[in-house]
């Protein structure tokens, strides 16, 4: 068996040493709601490493959540994976989780990504950016706060409120600067929407090739595709586009995660927590740099040559990631007050 080095000099096959080979059920199950044909490839090489088996169900992480919930006790899912913290907390809340308990995780996963009580650990990070339209903004804005500015009356594109990255971008500054600088905020941005939010990110960056916006805001990996791929309404004017680190003299730019945690009713708890740990390996972090342009979550390793292009940025890492759960139903409450649809 070859093996995956890990922090401290663990690796895969180490890792696994524990557990006598009978003792594996020699599967595992999960429910994701990342949607990534190219993760299949991840999930081959944990069973050519282990020789347990995985079997993937995808849905929205709302539904899958939903599931859990009805199946309870009986629920065959051993892990759950979602694309942001903010689904972290309605999982929580729905009680179908369980700690993970894991000296790899510990060594490999800083602390600012990983739940306190270790109900979930970030696998991959995703920076949320400002973008702009370089022949009609000489000086954009420097921070998320600076959205809010005046000036940006109607030239600010961004998803809706019930976009779960906005809705973590929000419970972060309710965290950092309070519930009632994070009211002001929202309603800033609402009076500098250029139109009424609409799509995904993609759409965002978008509105600034075809001039509805000026500025707009996305993950950093949507505005990579459109130099990977021919994206539709994007790739042709992809060079008329600016972006900006924000708050890089203050807490740095926020930082959302995917997640992975362990189900409530998990029948397989040890092949699970096989898996977890793989998935902060060398070979499944590099995975995630180099398939979706996703920055790994464990310290050291670098992004793929596109994602580079990017050049170097302060990411918050003061902002524990836990707290983007923790304020999503505030952050809800204050959309809905200011009328972000």
């Amino acid at each position: 068996m070859s093996s995956l080095k890990f922090a401290q000099g663990l690796t895969i096959s180490t890792a696994l040493a524990a557990f006598a080979a009978p003792a594996f059920a020699q599967e595992v199950n999960i429910y994701s709601s990342r949607h990534y044909d190219a993760d299949d490839a991840l999930y081959a090489r944990f069973t050519e490493e282990t020789g347990i088996s995985v079997n993937r169900i995808e849905g929205k992480a709302d539904e899958l959540i939903a599931r859990l919930t009805a199946e309870g006790d009986n629920s065959p899912a051993d892990i759950f994976i979602a694309v942001d913290v903010g689904r972290m907390d309605r999982a929580e809340k729905a009680g179908v989780l369980q700690p993970f308990n894991s000296d790899v995780i510990e060594a490999r996963i800083p602390d600012h990504l990983q739940h306190p009580d270790n109900l979930w650990f970030g696998v991959s990070q995703r920076a949320r950016m400002i973008f702009y339209a370089k022949d009609r903004v000489d000086s954009p804005p420097a921070t998320y706060e600076d959205l809010a500015m005046p000036e940006w009356k109607d030239k600010v594109c961004i998803r809706s409120s019930s976009n779960v990255y906005n809705q973590s971008l929000l419970a972060s500054i309710i965290e950092v600067d309070g519930e009632e600088a994070a009211m002001e905020w929202a309603q800033g941005i609402v009076n500098n929407m250029a139109r009424p939010p609409q799509g995904g990110d993609t759409d965002q960056l978008r509105g600034l090739v075809s001039g509805e916006c000026d500025i707009a805001v996305a993950n950093h990996y949507y505005f990579l595709r459109g130099f990977d791929q021919d994206v539709d309404g994007l790739s042709a004017g992809i060079d008329s586009i600016g972006w900006v680190w924000p708050n890089q003299d203050g807490r740095g730019a926020h930082i959302n995660l995917a997640t992975a945690s362990i189900t409530a009713a998990a029948p397989h708890p040890e092949e699970a927590t096989a898996l977890l740990e793989f998935l902060t390996s060398d070979f499944a972090q590099q995975h995630f740099a180099n398939q979706n342009h996703e920055y790994p979550a464990v310290p050291g390793l670098g992004a793929d040559d596109s994602t580079a292009r990017l050049g170097d940025f302060k990411a918050d890492t003061t902002t524990n990631t836990s707290a983007f759960s923790r304020n999503a139903g505030k952050a809800q409450i204050i959309f809905n007050q200011v009328g972000w649809n």
